[in-house]
């Protein structure tokens, strides 16, 4: 591999879609309960929606439907009560629990969640749910910062707990607002090919991943 490959020591990962696959979790939930309040998705446009507003915050998700900023709490209380009942929907991707103990023992290198997930969300239905997620020592979620992804505020953050220089630092996430923040950022980004529902849009990653254990060789 070439020297800026050899470099990277610190590792920051995206959740959803990178780590588990949750959008059929989310996504048809969000679908059911925008139409529950009166605000229907056309049949023609179901699909494309569902990947246009997934891996972003749920506020932000609710904002691009043209959801108002009044009815946004109710209508994200109900998304989200209907996606946890829905929570066995949610799958961990092939490969990603050996990839992440191998770097999580690796002597040189950081491992850390940059989410947009809440605070409370991210402990119950991740930490409290995967072996693995507890390799991670820092996680940053939607509460610890006020911009959220594309813009850099998360992953800036992650490298400022981690105390990582962002020459040595990877994103690792499966959407095009993954890519910004993590260039915006300054670090470099690795696209999750392997899981990404619009693998197209990130195919200009860094470090494209066809699968997670190609994270191991950059």
């Amino acid at each position: 591999m070439n020297k800026m490959a050899q470099k990277i020591k610190n590792f920051i990962f995206d959740i959803d879609g990178t780590l588990i696959d949750t959008l059929d979790m989310y996504m048809p939930a969000m679908i059911d309960t925008l139409a529950k309040h009166g605000h229907p998705v056309a049949p023609e446009k179901v699909e494309q929606t569902k990947h246009d507003l997934f891996g972003i915050t749920g506020r932000d998700a609710l904002r691009l439907a043209g959801i108002s900023e009044a009815e946004i709490p109710e209508i994200q209380q109900d998304w989200f009560d209907l996606a946890y009942q829905r929570a066995d929907r949610a799958k961990v991707i092939e490969g990603i629990p050996e990839m992440l103990n191998t770097l999580a023992n690796r002597e040189d290198a950081k491992i850390a969640i940059a989410t947009s997930k809440l605070a409370d969300e991210y402990q119950k239905y991740f930490v409290n749910k995967y072996d693995f997620a507890k390799l991670f020592k820092t996680a940053i979620t939607s509460a610890d910062t006020k911009k959220h992804k594309p813009a850099p505020d998360p992953i800036l953050a992650a490298m400022d707990k981690m105390g990582a220089d962002p020459a040595t630092t990877v994103y690792v996430g499966d959407t095009i607002n993954d890519m910004k923040a993590a260039h915006a950022a300054g670090a470099k980004f690795a696209g999750a090919l392997y899981s990404s529902a619009n693998p197209d849009s990130i195919k200009d990653a860094d470090f494209p991943l066809l699968k997670p254990a190609d994270l191991l060789e950059i």
